[in-house]
């Protein structure tokens, strides 16, 4: 059996691009859909992106495989997951798992004005791409408690930077943000991403670039078209 060492787990995610985001010890009710036995003791590591990291490598690996970014997080999610017996889950699979719920319950992610999670050194550059669940207990009393930088902002530019006020602080006006997308957006939020995410001044250094950024809001778009 290997041994459950997560330092050597997190070092393996980081190898591979993406980031630790955090270990919960998750509610068994949010697994109970995927009929799955679960062990006495169960542990489970968020993982995502940050920055640029994960799509260069989703870059370089893609061109050669002619993989959808959904199709390479589950390759090399599940890899990792082999090599430590881990059983793997993503977000973009049914049943759904909470995993924004999990990123609060970390203790790692807060709910932002904008609806996102915030992360305080991440800001809202941040996807979440998959989970590991372990047969095996974490002492999760270790994890330094943080604190939302959205407690600090008093005058949350993320509110004020959207062209056509889609965000409210309570809710999110999807229609009017379509809307400018498909008929009067042409560099703005298409190519450089969410001027409202933009907005935001935590997070700067993880920015995504031009090609990240045009690159899932088009994967955005096409669930409207």
């Amino acid at each position: 059996m290997v041994e459950f060492n997560p330092a050597e787990i997190e070092a393996d995610v980081s190898d591979a691009g993406l980031v630790s985001f955090g270990w919960i010890v998750p509610d068994r009710d949010d697994l109970a859909g995927l009929s799955i036995e679960l062990p006495e003791q169960i542990s489970l590591l968020l993982l995502g992106n940050a920055g640029a990291d994960m799509w260069q490598r989703f870059s370089d690996e893609a061109d050669h495989h002619g993989q959808s970014l959904d199709h390479w997080c589950r390759a090399t999610i599940g890899s990792i997951a082999d090599n430590f017996q881990a059983r793997a889950f993503y977000p973009f699979e049914k049943p759904h798992l909470p995993f924004q719920r999990w990123a609060v319950q970390s203790g790692s992610f807060f709910k932002s004005p904008l609806g996102l999670t915030i992360h305080p050194e991440y800001g809202l550059w941040h996807g979440f791409r998959g989970a590991l669940l372990f047969a095996n207990g974490y002492d999760i009393s270790s994890v330094e408690p943080q604190v939302s930088p959205c407690r600090s902002c008093v005058d949350r530019p993320c509110l004020t930077s959207c062209p056509v006020n889609a965000f409210s602080g309570e809710e999110y006006d999807v229609p009017a943000c379509v809307e400018h997308l498909k008929t009067r957006d042409t560099t703005n939020c298409l190519q450089s991403a969410c001027a409202a995410r933009r907005g935001c001044p935590i997070g700067k250094d993880y920015t995504y670039a031009k090609s990240q950024a045009t690159f899932h809001m088009a994967s955005f778009m096409r669930s409207f078209s």
